[in-house]
């Protein structure tokens, strides 16, 4: 059950990719060589997010796991804040700083998990893979399209 409770906050914060498309505005942006394809985002979101429930789950049953937690909570929080700031608001800036703490919040939880139990942290390490992907890639939207 608890595993369900973690996986049912990970599909609210990827259920605004479905209300803040990327769209029209998107397309327009000048986007960096290295932009990964369009599909390659849901794909990388729903294994990420499944990871991310298992992770959470799994700190659940680690004594002393508490501010895991805590940072757990934090990144959803921002994950859900991101797209429809950058993607409905169309705030570049504004989104790079939410990846920026985004992307801090879970470099300390990788290297908490990982000292209070590898698999764990390895499983996060997708997720931070992916976000340093995605903040390469916010930053050099926000530098190629000032407007």
């Amino acid at each position: 059950m608890t595993f369900f409770i973690f996986l049912f906050a990970c599909c609210a914060a990827g259920s605004t990719g479905m209300l803040f498309k990327p769209g029209e505005w998107y397309k327009s942006l000048k986007k960096p060589g290295f932009t990964p394809p369009n599909w390659a985002f849901p794909v990388a979101w729903s294994i990420i997010y499944l990871l991310l429930a298992w992770a959470g789950y799994r700190l659940t049953m680690l004594p002393g796991s508490e501010t895991l937690l805590a940072l757990w909570a934090a990144q959803i929080a921002l994950n859900t804040l991101w797209t429809p700031v950058f993607f409905g608001s169309h705030r570049i800036l504004a989104g790079m700083i939410i990846l920026t703490l985004l992307w801090l919040v879970v470099a300390a939880m990788v290297v908490m998990a990982l000292q209070l139990e590898a698999l764990t942290g390895l499983i996060l390490l997708p997720y931070l893979a992916w976000l340093s992907i995605a903040a390469a890639l916010n930053f050099s939207i926000l530098c190629n399209n000032r407007r």
